[in-house]
């Protein structure tokens, strides 16, 4: 059945919350179509902000980039403004500016543009840098308003080695456990060692000089015995 043209003029218009209804939609369906999680999405680019390399395929970094940057522009406010206020703010609609930086990025075809560590950190942080959508907007594309591009890397990947560096120093904890020095000693001998007491050191000295002085009477006194006996004899 054919729709009069009366008919057509009264259907009702879309308004830019519906198309951004619609966008937030394909955003989930998109999330929903890759292989990865959105957590594996920030930790990936976590390593590129820190490293400024890439170790993925560039198609399957695109693609998080791509959702990461839409997911990124969705929350700020203006993505709910009507179409008008959209245009006093941004001097476009909110559509047509998230589909102008994604097809900026998915026009890189053999890799990343060199700018992608920036481009990493921006999108992990942008709120905190850019507080509303427009400076945002500007500096997403002066990033994306380069030629050169990066190549892949080949060195290991930093989280892969950091897991084997851990794993294989809880194991050599296990292994080589490292006792204090007196353990060590009973260990090895079955015996505690025995440390003198310092207390009982200088007892020891104590008493020998003591002695000593005790003698060196005893000495003098048998001297003035044996002098005072010829005197008593002379009388």
């Amino acid at each position: 059945m054919e729709m009069q043209p009366h008919e057509i003029l009264h259907q009702p218009p879309v308004s830019s919350n519906e198309v951004h209804n619609d966008d937030v939609s394909d955003n989930r369906e998109a999330e929903q179509k890759q292989d990865v999680s959105r957590e594996e999405v920030l930790q990936t680019l976590r390593v590129i902000a820190s490293t400024g390399k890439f170790w993925h395929d560039w198609d399957k970094l695109k693609s998080m980039l791509s959702f990461q940057l839409k997911q990124v522009l969705s929350e700020y406010p203006e993505a709910k403004l009507t179409s008008e206020q959209q245009y006093a703010s941004l001097g476009e609609s909110y559509i047509e500016l998230v589909n102008k930086l994604d097809e900026a990025l998915t026009c890189f075809i053999d890799g990343p543009p060199f700018t992608l560590q920036r481009l990493c950190e921006i999108l992990l942080d942008a709120k905190g840098i850019y507080p509303n959508l427009s400076k945002l907007a500007l500096a997403l594309e002066k990033n994306l308003l380069v030629t050169s591009t990066l190549t892949i890397c080949t060195d290991p990947y930093p989280q892969a080695t950091a897991k084997v560096l851990g794993d294989q120093e809880k194991t050599n904890e296990k292994e080589n456990p490292q006792p204090d020095t007196a353990q060590n000693v009973t260990a090895q001998n079955g015996v505690e060692p025995q440390v003198p007491d310092k207390d009982e050191v200088m007892t020891e000295a104590d008493v020998g000089d003591d002695m000593t002085i005790d003698m060196e009477t005893f000495e003098g006194d048998k001297s003035s015995e044996t002098n005072s006996e010829p005197n008593a004899s002379n009388l």
